[in-house]
């Protein structure tokens, strides 16, 4: 019976990918990948010698149609992205909702995702918390940043090296200078470095040193 699975990969030590992961990609009819390139590296540590199809933020609305046409054809597809979970501040989303509408299981393994490591490791509260992911870039980010000054819970953000300054600087003029946060980056890599302060001390920070990786921001609530 056909089934669309969703794959959770490595966000940096190929280690972590599970037996169970590792079995569906093997025995899957359909491997979909954010970008070819970066799964054929897990592919090919893992010693799987597949096909892979593309389906990214930039095709899944043409894409996602004929890999419905798939699943209800009886094949079982697995869809990874680049790193983490799909879905989140990742494609999947759309084609789990197609596929929910038409019937089809679905069936989403556990497994790497960059903001729980990041919350748990951060030193704050964690029973509550609200995952934002990334803050818009340009239309509506002001609007956000006030939202997210009224919640009363931890707070964990998606940030690039290019930005972090800029959206510490910002968080700290909209939630105040003395909140105290977390910056993690490099998760479960070789220079995986977690830095915790206010949020004008990592703001500071930043200042003084060249950001590097992908980063995960938490603030107290």
């Amino acid at each position: 019976m056909s089934k669309l699975f969703l794959i959770p990969t490595p966000i940096g030590n190929l280690e972590d990918i599970t037996l169970r992961a590792i079995r569906i990609l093997k025995e899957a009819d359909v491997l979909l990948a954010e970008d070819t390139r970066t799964s054929k590296v897990l592919l090919n540590h893992l010693g799987i010698d597949k096909k892979l199809l593309a389906h990214h933020q930039h095709n899944e609305h043409h894409s996602a149609p004929e890999v419905i046409r798939m699943l209800k054809a009886g094949q079982t597809v697995a869809m990874m992205s680049d790193a983490g979970t799909p879905g989140i501040s990742d494609p999947g989303f759309l084609l789990v909702r197609e596929a929910v509408k038409e019937g089809i299981d679905v069936e989403c393994l556990p497994g790497p995702t960059a903001f729980v490591p990041a919350l748990v490791m951060s030193g704050l509260p964690c029973d509550r918390f609200h995952f934002e992911g990334f803050l818009p870039q340009k239309k509506g980010r002001q609007t956000r940043l006030k939202e997210l000054a009224l919640l009363d819970v931890t707070i964990v953000l998606y940030e690039s090296p290019h930005r972090i300054l800029k959206t510490l600087e910002q968080l700290a003029e909209f939630l105040g200078g003395e909140r105290k946060a977390s910056v993690s980056r490099e998760l479960t890599k070789l220079h995986e470095e977690t830095l915790r302060g206010t949020l004008t001390e990592l703001a500071t920070h930043f200042k003084n040193t060249e950001p590097r990786g992908e980063m995960v921001v938490v603030v107290g609530g």
